[in-house]
């Protein structure tokens, strides 16, 4: 008897002490977090400003490139420039600026030149492996000028190396001769492969030798043979575009050979192999309407790119995605101009420390950068404004 009493008293101990334990949760979910750099980048010389800034890249330096439109300065931004000037203050800085790290502007180039079409719309910026600078553009209307139908490629010096395409000849989304006003572009290193994200006009990722601009091969969504027929606008409850829309933003490729595309107003991503085989896709705020979701994208530095930052310039968002599952961790940002905020988040870039570049179109016109923290449990969905944390006094 006294056996089986004691017994009872050693289980009811037993359960106590469960009781009092902590719950066992599933694994804490981690993400990238991050601070806004309020200081970066230092201020420009020459009462230089910033027009919509379309692009941003990092080379082996890990020095930033941005490119932007002085086109777009209102012409009470260019006081400077009339004859005689308005004013001290200000001038469009040229169209293309490369930063070191602390925010200093190391070389600045861009514009006409002999033996190439410059665009009339610049659009989306690249440094690749070799650190050559790829530029495309947007422009799309018959007054302003050709088409830009074409990407062109320069030495970090801004001369001149490559131009794939001609302004103003472009027979659609099959053509294999000529873009229609690209987006984006990325070079395979392993290749030598320049993939472009075929864009405002075309409806497709075009592939060509990075050296001599010979054709390679193109697809439009699911993989298909790309139609230009006109979809109409994005309703949201519709069933999946079986063609991209204009623009096809970004296309970015993986270290483990994944090619991932924005397709931005149809507010998702679609992933392929770098044959055009479809793999899989995933859908963000598909309630989005005007120029959608999906802007751009860049990989985490680690050797897995175990995340993607994805650019959200209609909800001025930058959005943490799980690169694997495509599942949204976390997102940071507001609409705003104040440090942190975004008006018209277009382009997003990181370099090997981790760290995150943006930059805004529209009236938005800068260049932001947040700082890696290091990885930290997901507590919210929306983090808001990264500001950095106040000193403890």
């Amino acid at each position: 008897m006294k056996r089986f009493l004691w017994l009872g008293i050693v289980l009811l101990a037993l359960c106590v002490a469960l009781s009092r334990r902590p719950a066992v949760h599933a694994a804490t979910v981690m993400a990238p977090r991050f601070e806004v750099d309020l200081t970066w980048p230092r201020p420009l010389p020459n009462n230089w400003i910033l027009g919509a800034t379309i692009g941003v890249s990092t080379d082996a330096k890990d020095h930033v490139w941005i490119i932007h439109r002085p086109s777009s300065l209102e012409q009470n931004e260019l006081h400077a420039t009339t004859n005689p000037p308005t004013a001290q203050c200000c001038a469009g800085a040229p169209p293309i600026l490369e930063f070191d790290q602390e925010g200093n502007l190391l070389r600045h180039w861009g514009g006409p030149g002999e033996g190439f079409d410059w665009p009339v719309s610049n659009h989306g910026i690249t440094i690749d492996y070799q650190g050559n600078v790829w530029i495309g553009g947007n422009n799309r209307t018959p007054e302003s000028g050709a088409p830009d139908d074409f990407v062109l490629k320069f030495t970090q010096d801004g001369k001149f190396l490559l131009q794939i395409g001609k302004p103003g000849q472009s027979k659609g989304s099959n053509d294999v001769a000529n873009l229609r006003q690209p987006a984006k572009m990325f070079v395979d290193p392993k290749t030598n492969e320049l993939y472009v994200a075929d864009g405002y006009g075309n409806r497709r990722v075009i592939v060509f030798d990075a050296d001599t601009g010979a054709y390679k091969r193109h697809w439009g969504a699911y993989g298909h043979q790309p139609d230009d027929a006109n979809p109409g606008p994005y309703k949201p409850g519709e069933p999946p575009a079986q063609q991209f829309r204009n623009p096809v933003h970004c296309a970015q490729l993986s270290n483990d050979g994944l090619l991932y595309v924005c397709d931005r107003v149809n507010d998702r991503i679609q992933v392929f192999k770098p044959d055009g085989t479809f793999v899989k896709e995933a859908f963000f705020e598909t309630g989005t309407l005007g120029s959608g979701s999906a802007w751009d994208i860049a990989f985490s530095r680690d050797p897995q790119q175990r995340f993607i930052y994805l650019a959200d310039g209609e909800n001025d968002k930058v959005r943490i995605l799980d690169r694997t599952t495509l599942e949204l961790l976390t997102s940071f940002g507001q609409g705003g101009r104040q440090p942190g905020e975004f008006y018209g988040v277009h382009s997003i870039a990181t370099d090997s420390k981790g760290n995150i570049y943006t930059t805004e179109t529209y009236r938005g016109q800068r260049v932001q950068r947040f700082v890696y923290k290091g990885l930290a449990p997901v507590t919210t969905k929306d983090q808001g404004v990264l500001w950095p944390k106040q000193s403890v006094r």
